[in-house]
């Protein structure tokens, strides 16, 4: 007994020193600190770019990242969803650590003047950087929250999680930010006027009731005020308020658009990443372009406009591709290839609900089953995972091991100089050692896939056989059945009637039906109690690392606050064009 106990001592203090040479081999491969380009998409399906089997919708640039780097076929979002899916990109960490997961119905926040959103006492891989001298610059899409107590206080904001720079959507695009209609001057005119006589006739009653010239019931008076309230949300609805509260566009602390010109966005955010690179290109810089696209309404430009085989969804994807094309070319020309990392992901997976009429508006997930918002299914979480390094990473290699977009956290930070928090749980691992070939496997043994605050699915990765068991606990009820999607009410729910629960959980191995097409069973797989056991006992290892935090989704948080919208001009009637006096400037 006392030599095998040794015996284990020993074999931890030797794996322990294997881990540091490991690591400090990578440094010494990487003698200097790279510059950094991100590019997420937004609700990007897999399938839909041609390095992962698409060859009807032409994505020669990205592509040419796979051609040139790494591609990960095994990568994993932590959510099927936005929100809590760049938040865990952004720390590293499960979004439920953060309180960035829904415990309702409510899972992404639904208005920018909400109070949730990453709380100020989590670090970001952004923020490391900063302190390692980075320049740090996002552009584009943020959707993790704004203000906490006052409008300006932009406690959830970049520039304060981080980020030297800012321009593009604190919020996140929607149909609301292309479909409704301007408000014209009339209306608007005609509109505050209404208001204002309402506004007046009550407060004329009060006074009249309170000094008692005449007499008046204050349930009238009431019952006036309702009324005035409910026409002014009403007419300014049909006229575009979510459009004008919700659609702007920031450069730093400053609203430059409200509501924003969805047209020109992606031009405007293209100008701005590229003229990020131009003024940092002595580096070191991180660079996150957050992709508008290929989120509906899916605005397009008229050059990209009905070019491709697949409708609007494949015209929008093409675009970002000749968008991500310019920033490489930029890298080219400034000879920055080579001392530059450049990966490029989506958040999730594409959303199959999409539609308007009989044209499909969301992405394809290739043999993937499911999609945005099903927490379990391969579709909503497997994610394009693309690196190229050149010099430093081989070219035209394929890694199908478990990876996550949380890895890109303690990878980053490494590569910066940076030390990984030790006060709080860590779940991304570092990437290197297996981008590079210095190890054979990731170090992810279990992966748990979330629905808002509960744990829908676990993945084991069983290293000694090679088999990536994925056990489902909860899945979605596909309306209509047998449709692959949740069609009735747009997105998946994670709790009631929308979904079936299963005991036993449906066990399959992914790495014999990546499709998910065929449950095994007791009679089917000889090992089907033995690994259901043992995932069990890591979801209970898991659940003992979690902490209660603030919800930031509650439903408190996500609802709108007058005292915290962002406005240009004067409120409610926020409006602005800062772009437009630039544009003509620049001409």
């Amino acid at each position: 007994m006392w030599c095998l106990s040794h015996f284990w001592r020993y074999l931890g203090f030797f794996l322990a020193m294997l881990l540091v040479l490991k690591s400090l081999e990578v440094q010494a491969m990487v003698s200097y600190k790279p510059n950094i380009v991100i590019f997420l998409a937004d609700d990007l399906g897999i399938g839909d770019v041609g390095c992962y089997g698409n060859n009807t919708i032409r994505t020669p640039n990205i592509d040419r990242l796979a051609e040139e780097g790494v591609k990960l076929t095994q990568h994993i979002a932590a959510s099927p969803l936005c929100t809590p899916s760049r938040a865990a990109f952004l720390t590293g960490r499960y979004p439920i650590r953060s309180g960035m997961d829904a415990t309702d119905r409510y899972r992404v926040f639904h208005w920018l003047a909400g109070s949730g959103g990453l709380p100020p006492n989590e670090t970001t891989f952004a923020k490391i950087l900063q302190n390692q001298g980075y320049s740090t610059g996002l552009v584009g899409k943020w959707h993790q929250g704004v203000n906490c107590e006052y409008r300006n206080d932009y406690c959830h904001y970049p520039l304060n999680h981080g980020f030297d720079y800012f321009y593009g959507m604190p919020f996140t695009l929607m149909g609301d930010c292309h479909q409704l209609p301007e408000m014209d001057l009339p209306l608007r005119i005609k509109l505050s006027s209404y208001t204002q006589m309402i506004v007046l006739a009550v407060f004329t009653l009060i006074a009249a009731k309170l000094t008692h010239l005449v007499q008046v019931s204050w349930k009238l008076i009431f019952l006036l005020a309702l009324f005035g309230f409910i026409f002014f949300i009403s007419w300014f609805s049909s006229l575009g308020f979510i459009r004008l509260w919700d659609c702007i566009m920031m450069r730093n602390y400053e609203i430059t658009e409200q509501p924003m010109m969805v047209e020109r966005a992606a031009p405007l955010m293209l100008r701005e990443a590229i003229s990020f690179i131009e003024r940092n290109k002595q580096g070191p810089f991180l660079l996150f372009f957050s992709f508008l696209h290929v989120h509906t309404p899916l605005v397009t430009m008229e050059n990209f406009t009905g070019k491709s085989k697949h409708g609007l969804y494949g015209d929008n994807v093409e675009e970002m591709d000749w968008m991500i094309g310019r920033i490489l070319n930029v890298l080219d020309d400034y000879n920055l290839k080579e001392s530059t990392l450049t990966y490029f992901t989506s958040d999730h997976g594409g959303h199959l609900e999409a539609q308007e009429g009989n044209a499909q508006r969301g992405g394809w997930n290739g043999i993937y089953k499911g999609g945005k918002a099903m927490a379990g299914w391969e579709g909503g979480i497997r994610v394009p995972g693309l690196f190229r390094w050149t010099g430093v990473l081989p070219e035209r290699k394929v890694i199908a091991e478990p990876t996550s977009l949380m890895d890109i956290y303690p990878t980053l930070i490494h590569l910066a100089g940076g030390t990984v928090p030790q006060d709080r749980v860590i779940d991304g691992k570092d990437l290197m050692p297996l981008l590079l070939g210095l190890v054979e496997h990731s170090e992810h043994k279990f992966m748990f896939h979330y629905c808002g605050v509960n744990i829908h699915a676990v993945r084991w990765h069983q290293k000694e056989t090679g088999s990536t068991w994925k056990a489902h606990y909860v899945t979605p009820v596909f309306q209509p059945e047998g449709s692959g999607g949740c069609y009735k009410t747009r997105f998946c729910p994670c709790f009631g009637k929308g979904v079936t629960r299963h005991n036993p959980p449906l066990l399959f191995d992914l790495s014999r039906d990546p499709s998910e097409a065929v449950p095994l069973s007791p009679d089917t797989e000889p090992l089907f109690h033995m690994v259901l056991e043992r995932i069990e006992k890591a979801v209970e290892e898991h659940q003992k690392t979690l902490t209660p935090v603030p919800q930031q989704l509650s439903v408190f948080n996500i609802m709108w606050k007058p005292w915290l919208q962002p406005c240009c001009g004067t409120f409610p009637f926020c409006q602005c064009d800062k772009e437009k006096d630039n544009i003509e400037n620049e001409k």
